[in-house]
C-alpha cells in the first residue's frame, strides 16, 4: 500500500467524513481490494478446496448408496446359499462392497479355506480404502496454507504501513497507522474465513469415510460368516472331473 493511499485513509479518519451507504457486495468488493494482494491466493486456496470438498462428498454419498443397494441385493442370495450367482451379481456391481465380495467369492470358489477367505476379503478391503480416503487430506493442508497466507500479508501490510509513516508529521502517525493496521488486517481475517470451513468439511468428510469404511468391514464379516454357516445349493465355480449321480 503506498503512502499517498495511507494518507488518504488518515484524512478520512481525521475529518470523519460520513460514508455513502453501500450494498453487501460492494462491502465484500472493499474488503477484497482493501486487503493487498495476498487476497488472490488465498482466494484460489479456497476455491480448490470447496471444489475437492464437494466431490468428495458426492463420491462419497454416491459410495454409500451403491453399497446399500448391492448389499440387500446379495445378502438374500447369500442366504439361500447361491453362491454362483451371487459372484455374478458381485462381478457386475461397480460398488466398493461388490468388488470386494466379488474377490471373496472368487477365492471361495477355487477351494479355499476360510482363513484364505478372511484374508481375500482383508486384501480387497486394503484395495478400496485409497479410493475413499483419496484428496480429502488436501482440505487440512489447504487450511493451513490459507492461514499462513493470511498472516503473511498482514505481516508484509504492517511493514509497508510503518515505512510509510516514518517520515510523516508526528500528529498524524496515529490516525494513520490505525488506518493501515485495520486495512493489513483484512487479509488474516480472509484467511481464517477460508481456512475454518475448510477444516469443519475436512473433519465431516474424515467423519463419512470412517463410516463407510466400518460398514465396509462390517459387511465383509457378515459375509465370512453366512459362508461358514450356509450350505452352497451349487458351488461358485464346478470342479472339473466330478461324476454326477
Amino acid at each position: 500500500m503506498t503512502g499517498l493511499t495511507l494518507v488518504a485513509l488518515a484524512q478520512a479518519a481525521t475529518t470523519g467524513a460520513p460514508t455513502e451507504e453501500k450494498g453487501f457486495f460492494m462491502l465484500v468488493v472493499e474488503f477484497f481490494q482493501e486487503g493487498g494482494a495476498f487476497m488472490y491466493p488465498i482466494l484460489i486456496v479456497m476455491a480448490l478446496g470447496f471444489a475437492i470438498a464437494i466431490e468428495r462428498f458426492i463420491y462419497l454419498q454416491l459410495v454409500k448408496t451403491k453399497n446399500q443397494l448391492v448389499w440387500k441385493k446379495l445378502l438374500p442370495i447369500l442366504n439361500k446359499g447361491d453362491f454362483r450367482q451371487a459372484l455374478n451379481v458381485a462381478s457386475n456391481s461397480n460398488a466398493a462392497l461388490g468388488r470386494i465380495l466379488a474377490y471373496g467369492l472368487s477365492k471361495f470358489g477355487q477351494g479355499k479355506r476360510h482363513d484364505d477367505l478372511e484374508m481375500a476379503m482383508e486384501e480387497g478391503l486394503m484395495e478400496v480404502m485409497p479410493r475413499l480416503e483419496k484428496r480429502t487430506q488436501y482440505l487440512a493442508t489447504f487450511a493451513n496454507i490459507a492461514t499462513l497466507l493470511g498472516l503473511l500479508g498482514t505481516i508484509l501490510g504492517l511493514i509497508a504501513a510503518f515505512t510509510a509513516v516514518a517520515n510523516v508529521d508526528p500528529s498524524e502517525k496515529a490516525n494513520l497507522l490505525s488506518a493501515s493496521i485495520s486495512v493489513a488486517m483484512n487479509t488474516t481475517a480472509f484467511g481464517l474465513m477460508a481456512a475454518i470451513p475448510l477444516l469443519l468439511a475436512f473433519t465431516f468428510l474424515q467423519t463419512k469415510t470412517t463410516e463407510i469404511i466400518d460398514s465396509l468391514e462390517m459387511a465383509s464379516v457378515k459375509f465370512v460368516n453366512v459362508i461358514r454357516s450356509a450350505k452352497p445349493a451349487e458351488p461358485a465355480r464346478p470342479r472339473a472331473g466330478t461324476v454326477g449321480r
